[in-house]
């Protein structure tokens, strides 16, 4: 059998799938398939033919580099094809968006021939992906007097590229889809346990929502074919959870418009919109492809004649509705007058959604193309030693006189491109901004790789401080879809420059760490500015941002992001934590005062936190940045202690070291590099030439939050509340509750301890609690199964130095083994203890979940619908998520404690403790 023998084996295979062919990224496939179409009289070359047209991947991927060969060849005339001629060559070409096909085109553009060299030329002027070693043979042309390489630079220096295209339309014409009420995650349009599929596009499409749901999508399409489905969260938030970039994926592929007639399955343009608008790094994800993301506003808090709130007898405020946009309802969006209409009716002001900078996204078909032809064009206009032509929108440039900057706003200024010196921006400005550290992770990140195919980068931008790749979310189970995907990414990602959780040549051990993990400990500036792959990119230093697999792809390659500089909202504390507290409460309760505080608004939703948090070491501070994800946050920034900082800072040390010491480290000595960076903060902070960062004493805030911590008498609990009546209260991180609010007889059918939201003071916490209640009881019994997952080795190696892993293991039924890792995701549990292997574990929930309808208290953060647990028909599945040790007292008695069996159980314990800084972490003046 031969490459393409196989080929038509698997279309057949994914026919019955209801699939097409799928794209084709090999090289040899595509040669097998080229020698067909030479082939005049082969059977096969009427199919050839439309897979080497329609279905093969443009960028850098090996195929890409044989097509754009081939048709060079036809251009030139050494290859005839009746079915694809020159001027046809062309337009293809023109389609493959960079790498191999620039450099056809520039060939044939700096070439002898001057018809073929202006047809290039053409071409040429109309692509942004290139890289220093297009631009470099366009310079060395231009200086070597070449006038095709002069017009084509000075095309570039016009952003003809940009200023040549269609304006974005004037009306788009929606019918409206609920797709669910209350807030939705993107596990609802891209669920995490198909996250094995996701970087096959048309498959994937497969898991968005139901069947049932995407039928009715296709029965809207056929009544309004000339309007786009827009997708909705009634009363809720859009894309909450996480960026997913597969689920805008998703949503373009059912909802948007093909990006090239020669691009299978690469849709753009998604419409979304939510009651309260989109999540933030949502948002951003739907600007990569170009698409609307809308904040419809339809209901209101209901007031009275004096304008007061109304309240129910739950003392929450009554909505109203609007305006209608029940499925079905035609509406028109106007991008000229940046309104919402229902026929002649304005229903909304939608100005949020047509920045100048988001109506260029629309037009170019998505950022991407606007952040490299910036970089194109003002590389071209210092070639020709001429200022930048205004093409652009110009940044938004927003100075306050007299006012101090908040701890966001000094990040963003430090790091800022193109803006004039001494000139200091604040929150609302647009931002280009160097990327310090890069975090992949490895469900996401052959959609990354993908993404830095398409747009032609072989090689991590210089610029770059460090980057990382994970293997923490397929961690839990080895099985043949692991096997088949993650050592290609760890390839992928090793050659072009990133330190990988695997080593491709297998001279490590391979380490499946959590991602936030590995970044807050590679990140030794807390001035840095971090983009991650994940939600839960939060680091305790410096300002992490999650983003979408296509933004790190931008990172990776550019060293860059493009972002407003948002609002911060201040949170402080006062008043003493009591001892049987832990600081998991600290963070939930601060969730829950700041709905009290602001009459149920939630005040960080698209802000940023910053948190005066003072003596807390980086890996405590971790869980409060990691549940900012879960307030909606932007992102979140700690102010330390000097002290504190330097401490935090010697610990990463120790842990970029071990990760020398494995072998690690690459030959750019990326690793050594942060050590050093590490070393010279930390005497800036010791000699007082750059103390720890504060905000100035005059910095102005959306809102400030004072926590009180004589008010956290008892454990809290988010607790997704499944059984709300109000459909929109369910499943939000919004519903916190004490202890003794379950009356100390709540079921549990499990407990996890692990992911991101824990720390090595967690895993002695389990240790002392089973000391203890073998004191108190002389055995340990578990009533429910508790499944402990360390976020990385290095913890555990700490654990067994210490004594703790001994006892650990001690009471565990079952321990992982990476010589023998678990091929197939458990499905049942018993009533013991399992040890799981370092990674996200139960938290992603596309390898283990807990069984189906069980009640499950965690330590993670996601407690969304079919997360870490399904409903059954018995019942609904709930994940409530709390302190570990409330979780591991639980998994022992088989249920929800009293207050007075949890104090018995901690007694003595260290817990997480955390004592307020009695210094205002601020700088005086500005």
């Amino acid at each position: 059998m031969n490459i393409y023998k196989d080929y038509l084996k698997e279309i057949e295979e994914r026919k019955q799938q209801g699939l097409h062919p799928k794209p084709i990224d090999g090289a040899e496939l595509l040669s097998e398939i080229i020698a067909q179409i030479k082939d005049s009289g082969n059977a096969d070359r009427a199919d050839s033919l439309q897979f080497f047209i329609y279905n093969t991947l443009p960028g850098t991927t090996s195929a890409a580099g044989v097509k754009a060969k081939f048709l060079k060849e036809i251009i030139l005339g050494e290859s005839i094809v009746e079915e694809i001629t020159p001027t046809y060559a062309f337009e293809l070409l023109s389609h493959m968006k960079g790498g191999p096909s620039i450099e056809v085109l520039l060939d044939l553009a700096l070439g002898q021939d001057l018809v073929i060299a202006q047809q290039a030329s053409d071409v040429l002027k109309t692509q942004v992906f290139l890289y220093e070693a297009d631009t470099d043979r366009l310079k060395e042309a231009f200086n070597n007097g070449n006038e095709i390489a002069k017009e084509i630079i000075e095309s570039y220096a016009q952003a003809e590229f940009f200023t040549k295209l269609p304006e974005a339309p004037e009306e788009v014409k929606v019918v409206t889809y609920i797709a669910g009420e209350g807030d939705i995650s993107t596990d609802l349009l891209s669920p995490g346990n198909q996250a094995h599929s996701r970087s096959d596009r048309e498959l994937h499409g497969l898991c968005m929502m139901t069947p049932a749901a995407q039928q009715e999508i296709k029965a809207l399409q056929a009544q309004h074919p000339d309007k786009s489905v827009m997708l909705i969260a009634e009363k809720g938030t859009m894309g909450v959870g996480s960026s997913r970039m597969s689920g805008v994926n998703n949503v373009a592929l059912w909802t948007g418009k093909q990006a090239s007639p020669y691009i299978p399955f690469v849709n753009i343009a998604p419409i979304v919109a939510g009651t309260n608008g989109i999540s933030p790094i949502f948002l951003t994800t739907v600007d990569v492809t170009g698409g609307i993301g809308i904040d419809l506003q339809n209901w209101v808090k209901k007031v009275d004649a004096e304008g007061n709130v109304i309240r129910n007898e739950n003392n929450e405020p009554i909505l109203e509705e609007v305006y209608s946009v029940a499925t079905g309802t035609v509406l028109t969006i106007n991008t000229k007058t940046k309104k919402l209409y229902n026929g002649d009716l304005e229903v909304k002001d939608i100005s949020k959604s047509f920045t100048p900078q988001k109506m260029e996204f629309i037009k170019a078909g998505g950022s991407y193309a606007i952040v490299f032809g910036k970089k194109l064009q003002t590389w071209a206009s210092n070639i020709l030693g001429i200022e930048i032509p205004t093409v652009y929108a110009p940044s938004k440039e927003i100075t306050k006189e007299g006012v101090g900057l908040t701890a966001v706003e000094k990040i963003f200024n430090r790091n800022a491109v193109g803006v004039a010196p001494g000139k200091l921006l604040h929150a609302g400005s647009d931002v280009r901004v160097e990327v310090n550290i890069v975090g992949s992770q490895d469900t996401t990140g052959l959609m990354t790789a993908q993404e830095l195919e398409s747009m032609a980068a072989t090689v991590i931008s210089p610029i770059v401080d460090g980057a990382y790749q994970s293997g923490c979310h397929t961690a839990s189970v080895w099985d043949k879809k692991a096997q088949a995907n993650i050592p290609r990414l760890m390839k992928f990602m090793n050659d072009f420059g990133l330190i990988t959780a695997r080593d491709p040549k297998g001279e490590y051990h391979a380490m499946t760490d959590v991602i936030h993990k590995v970044l807050n400990d590679i990140t030794i500036d807390e001035w840095a500015i971090i983009i991650g792959g994940d939600s839960h990119t939060r680091m305790s230093k410096g300002v992490a941002f999650g983003a979408d697999s296509g933004t790190v792809a931008l990172a990776l390659a550019t060293g860059e992001a493009s972002m407003p500089i948002p609002e911060s909202v201040k949170v402080t504390f006062k008043g003493d934590m009591k001892a049987h507290m832990d600081f998991r409460d600290v963070v939930h309760a601060t969730q829950l005062q700041m709905l009290q505080q602001f009459g149920g608004e939630n005040v960080f939703q698209g802000r940023i936190i910053e948190v005066h948090i003072g003596t807390l070491p980086a890996d405590q501070a971790f869980t409060f940045t990691d549940w900012t994800a879960e307030m909606k946050a932007k992102a979140s920034i700690c102010i330390s202690e000097d002290d504190t900082l330097i401490e935090s800072l010697e610990i990463a040390k120790g842990r970029i070291q071990i990760m020398i010491d494995k072998g690690m480290d690459n030959h750019l000595q990326v690793l050594q590099g942060l050590i050093n960076k590490a070393n010279k903060r930390i005497t800036e902070i010791k000699s007082g030439e750059k103390p720890a960062l504060t905000p100035d004493s005059n910095a102005k805030y959306y809102a400030e939050v004072v926590v009180d911590l004589d008010a956290i008498v008892e454990p809290m609990i988010a607790d997704p509340d499944v059984n709300n009546e109000d459909v929109s209260k369910r499943y939000t991180h919004d519903t916190i509750r004490d202890l003794t609010y379950y009356g100390g007889d709540k079921k549990v059918d499990l407990g996890f301890v692990g992911s991101c939201m824990v720390h090595k003071g967690d895993l002695k916490i389990v240790s002392q609690m089973l000391r203890n209640i073998e004191k108190q009881n002389g055995k340990v019994e578990f009533q429910a199964p508790l499944v402990v997952a360390a976020p990385t080795y290095n913890i555990i190696d700490e654990l067994k130095a210490e004594g703790d892993w001994e006892l650990l293991e001690k009471y565990s039924g079952f321990e992982f083994n990476d010589n023998a890792p678990k091929g197939a995701a458990r499905t049942e549990y018993e009533n013991m203890m399992y040890l799981e292997r370092p990674g996200c574990n139960l938290c992603m929930g596309n390898q283990e979940k807990a069984e189906k309808g069980d009640t499950v208290l965690a330590t993670s953060t996601r407690l969304f619908q079919g997360r870490v647990v399904e409903d059954s028909e018995r019942k609904k599945g709930e994940s409530l998520l709390a302190s570990t040790p409330v979780v591991v007292l639980s998994a022992i008695i088989g249920r929800i404690p009293s207050i007075e069996e949890y104090k018995e159980a901690v007694e003595g314990i260290d817990l997480t403790t955390f004592i307020p800084s009695i210094k205002e972490l601020v700088t005086v003046g500005h």
